[in-house]
């Protein structure tokens, strides 16, 4: 899959996330009714941006815990439920894809989830999310 591919399966994953955790829905669910009907791209999403972002998003929602005891060991003091709704699922979402996933090196995945705030979040959030997700990668790498 292409970079933009990536990308843009990531913000879909983003976007299947807010659902599931607004929504109060099933993560599969989320994911049907985002791509049924929110997907805004002129084509169609691939066969393995659907797989890509549906994974990524399950991943995430299976992890909740551990990746919410990470992000607030990491953060001090910040509790994941005080965070700002699209900046705890940024920071969920990279987190697990950077403990799952040995393919894609942890400065990329933190670039993305930076790129994903400046599109769903504010300057502000690009610093809190990048100095915490640098945290993680480092208590990851001892």
């Amino acid at each position: 899959m292409t970079a933009e591919r990536r990308h843009r399966a990531r913000e879909a994953a983003l976007q299947i996330l807010y659902l599931w955790e607004v929504g109060r829905i099933d993560v599969a669910q989320a994911a049907d009714a985002y791509f049924g009907s929110q997907w805004s791209d002129a084509a169609p999403p691939t066969d393995e941006q659907r797989r890509f972002a549906s994974t990524l998003a399950a991943d995430t929602v299976s992890r909740l815990a551990s990746l919410d005891e990470l992000i607030a060991e990491t953060s001090e003091r910040w509790r994941p439920e005080r965070m700002a709704v699209v900046d705890r699922l940024i920071l969920r979402m990279a987190a697990c894809e950077m403990l799952r996933d040995d393919e894609t090196p942890a400065p990329v995945v933190i670039n993305e989830a930076l790129e994903l705030a400046r599109t769903f979040s504010t300057e502000d959030a690009v610093k809190f999310i990048n100095g915490l997700l640098d945290g993680m990668r480092k208590k990851a790498a001892r």
